[in-house]
């Protein structure tokens, strides 16, 4: 079986138990992402899918995994998301609750592959779940924060793949100075 993670974010220079059977691609389907979601474990602001958002591109990558069991598992235990919400890791064929998205059902179908996964998780901003942040609210955010914290936040945004340009990215950058780095994102591409 042929198995793809598509990917936008920190999976392209930091895949850790997510095992690739190739380097990431450009190409992958176009999506709508916005940086709309604080994480639980740290203060990045991490790229999301967001209804509504312009679509940018993405990439792909094909996973080293028996079957879509073994590779939703390993992008779950990648992204540290509970058992009890499989609804958070995106496949076709759908499993566990998450609706299909349409425009990587529609770039499937145009190639030679027989399953995608990818990572659904929601908005989330201050403690809310599927809230979507205003672009006032992310950069007051940003601005925040201080320390190992403020760069941490500044790497994910900067190494985020230049070309994945999205709203708030740009009022970022015009707010804060975060300019994509000119060797952003992706490690092991082919």
């Amino acid at each position: 079986m042929n198995i793809v993670c598509i990917a936008w974010g920190s999976l392209l220079w930091k895949p850790g138990p997510l095992k690739l059977a190739s380097g990431w691609h450009p190409g992958g389907p176009l999506l709508p992402l916005e940086f709309a979601r604080d994480s639980d474990d740290s203060d990045e602001l991490a790229l999301v899918l967001c209804a509504g958002a312009p679509a940018v591109p993405t990439y792909w990558a094909y996973v080293d995994a028996p079957d879509l069991a073994a590779a939703r598992a390993m992008l779950a235990a990648r992204e540290k998301i509970a058992p009890g919400h499989p609804e958070f890791i995106g496949s076709i064929p759908a499993v566990g609750g998450a609706p299909v998205q349409h425009e990587i059902a529609a770039w499937l179908g145009a190639r030679r592959i027989d399953a995608a996964i990818w990572t659904a998780l929601p908005p989330k901003f201050a403690g809310s779940g599927g809230r979507m942040p205003s672009a006032t609210e992310v950069v007051a955010f940003l601005a925040s924060l201080a320390g190992e914290t403020r760069q941490a936040a500044e790497f994910y945004l900067r190494r985020t793949p230049p070309h994945i340009d999205t709203p708030y990215r740009r009022v970022i950058a015009r707010s804060l100075g975060w300019h994509p780095l000119r060797e952003a994102g992706v490690t092991r591409m082919y």
